[in-house]
């Protein structure tokens, strides 16, 4: 079993890719190709994909009974003592660009200015 999503990808490319998957949803293709044939249609989605973003999920034989692989995705997947998982950038550092300015962008701690004053009344 093999499943390809696309994500903001030219329309032709998925016009390619129905002659051997099945569109279930837009964007989401399902079949069973052959290994071969998989990595072929793989390559064309890399390649042609423009400013669009793939994701491939396929049937294997490993632990956890698949695989996957991501292009121009901000999701990567990594190896964790064998298995294979997603690892997601915070948010901080998705919106500075780097993973330092996450530590920097902390939220305080304790009670806001207009929530003492809820409360306690004053400030008017």
């Amino acid at each position: 079993m093999t499943v390809i999503v696309l994500t903001n990808c030219p329309v032709g490319l998925r016009g390619f890719l129905t002659r051997w998957l099945l569109e279930i949803s837009p964007g989401v293709f399902l079949g069973s190709p052959s290994t071969r044939m998989r990595d072929l249609l793989w390559a064309e989605v890399r390649e042609y994909a423009g400013q669009g973003r793939a994701l491939l999920a396929y049937q294997t034989d490993n632990e956890q009974g698949y695989a996957f692989e991501t292009h121009d995705h901000t999701w990567h997947p990594t190896d964790h003592e064998g298995l294979t998982l997603i690892h997601r950038p915070s948010i901080h550092a998705r919106r500075a660009g780097s993973p330092e300015s996450a530590v920097t962008d902390v939220p305080q701690q304790g009670w806001s200015k207009a929530s003492k004053r809820r409360r306690f009344g004053g400030g008017r």
